[in-house]
């Protein structure tokens, strides 16, 4: 499905043939073997990635920023507040984020590759499937909120921490179905180059957030519960501001109105989505299991406090990357789409240009900065120290994730989730947590043997997927992106080419 064949020279001197988005793959074969001719496609091609990246970066950001500022509040009323926001953001929260996120993702693969094959019309058929099914699941998630305290204790979390965490997460079940509706929405938009409305949307919503959250928590002094409410009240905004967005008509010919087929061929269309879900739940929950293991750990309250400072920057910086990672995927799914195997193969790799360059400079700055950058969140010197002892660890981790966010990109523009959902298995639990576990607890190294560790698996899965994209015959990718499109849209496929 994913790798065959390829490699050397040939495979290189491949991957700087660019075919731009005119369709004149071959016309630009001569010119591009002068190192003025790459730069000159380069530039181009970095022209279109950032004209998505940057304001799906900003977008990113922004909406990871509504819980971390949260967080950010949370830690100037108390140790264990911080510790309970933290936990409630990143297990529960996290829990439903991923599946959520991961689900909608789908959407990346299936309106990428439908709108570069110009069958608009499937879009918004795509959207409303998508709305059904994340929706259901949510309501199957609503357990995970109703009995956190518990399932926090099972996993030995410290009992105050479970408690207030537990708490916390019955006011935030509102956040859970608004995950449901964004999401689709998100990757509905992104396959159209729609970004600049997200981008709006999510800036507004952030200035709403910080105010809000100030009246709630300062002058009216309602503690978790004003963080909570404004918390949900901000990713509502998110939604119905793109809601009406696309309702408005400012997506032609992808957003026909509700219709009946929505409630068609759900099989196929959910087994992609759980696939998309499953390969980025592994992701996102391999550092959930942090924070949690961390908790078992000596001085728990402070331990824990650190690893979710560290975790907090760490999820900024992911989504810098999440931003290339949408970038990328409209890319590859669009050309693959429209059979340009050539420019997808220039254009992941710009991008893996682009995102090194940035992991570097975000290496450099943790290193710098590591002994002043947990200030911000907390009030304790104590934790400040903790956050400052993690720094080395912490900078390895930017440095890593600067390139698996890309490689994920590229592996759901393509369509390959089930591939490397297995590859994440592996790579996180199999190698990952254990090794982890070794140094931290058996071997006494601590809070940052258990994060040096577990970087283990980052690392492991980040060469398989480096070693997948370079050997891919793309040609195939693209001749095989049509058959896609019948497969995943069903009866829908039939109406929109009548």
């Amino acid at each position: 499905m994913a790798a065959s064949g390829g490699g050397g020279g040939d495979e290189l001197r491949e991957a700087l043939l660019v075919a731009g988005t005119n369709g004149k793959a071959e016309e630009d074969l001569e010119e591009i073997r002068s190192v003025r001719a790459f730069l000159r496609h380069a530039a181009e091609e970095n022209r279109k990635l950032w004209h998505l990246a940057g304001p799906a970066i900003f977008t990113s950001v922004a909406q990871y920023s509504l819980g971390a500022i949260t967080l950010v509040f949370a830690g100037h009323l108390s140790t264990l507040d911080l510790d309970a926001v933290s936990t409630e953001n990143n297990v529960i929260s996290g829990l439903a984020f991923g599946i959520t996120y991961g689900m909608g993702s789908a959407l990346e693969t299936l309106c990428g590759q439908a709108y570069g094959a110009k069958q608009l019309g499937l879009l918004g058929v795509y959207l409303q499937r998508s709305w059904i099914i994340l929706n259901a699941m949510s309501v199957l998630m609503l357990p995970i909120y109703l009995f956190a305290t518990p399932i926090l204790r099972f996993f030995h979390q410290d009992a105050e921490i479970a408690a207030v965490a537990g708490r916390l997460s019955l006011y935030m079940i509102p956040q859970l179905f608004a995950y449901a509706f964004n999401f689709p929405i998100q990757k509905f938009l992104q396959a159209q180059s729609k970004v600049m409305a997200m981008a709006v949307i999510s800036a507004v919503a952030l200035v709403f957030h910080v105010a809000l959250t100030w009246l709630l928590v300062g002058p009216m002094q309602m503690g978790l519960v004003g963080l909570a409410v404004a918390l949900n009240a901000s990713w509502w905004f998110v939604v119905l501001g793109q809601l009406t967005y696309i309702l408005m008509g400012y997506c032609p010919g992808a957003w026909n109105g509700f219709d009946w087929l929505a409630f068609s061929d759900l099989v196929a269309f959910a087994r992609l989505s759980i696939g998309s879900s499953v390969m980025l739940c592994l992701e996102f929950w391999f550092f959930m299991f942090l924070i949690v293991i961390v908790g078992n750990l000596a001085n728990a309250q402070v331990a824990v406090a650190a690893v979710s400072i560290c975790t907090n920057l760490f999820g900024w910086q992911i989504m810098v990357f999440f931003g290339f990672n949408a970038a990328i995927s409209v890319r590859v799914s669009n050309e693959l789409g429209a059979g340009r195997p050539r420019a997808t193969k220039f254009a992941i790799l710009v991008v893996l240009m682009s995102s090194v360059a940035i992991g570097l400079a975000f290496f450099v700055a943790v290193l710098l900065l590591r002994d002043v950058y947990g200030a911000p969140f907390t009030d304790n010197p104590e934790v400040v120290r903790a956050v400052a002892s993690l720094g080395v660890v912490f900078a390895f981790s930017l440095l890593l994730n600067s390139v698996q966010p890309v490689l994920s990109g590229v592996a759901v523009g393509a369509g390959w989730q089930w591939l490397v959902a297995y590859i994440n298995l592996g790579c996180y639990y199999g190698i990952g947590i254990p090794v982890g576990y070794i140094i931290a607890f058996p071997l006494h190294g601590g809070v940052q043997g258990m994060w040096g560790g577990m970087l283990t698996g980052v690392g492991l899965q980040t060469i398989i997927l480096v070693a997948i994209t370079l050997r891919t015959n793309w040609d195939k990718e693209a001749s095989e992106a049509n058959s896609r499109i019948q497969k995943w849209g069903g009866s829908a496929v039939a109406k929109v080419s009548e």
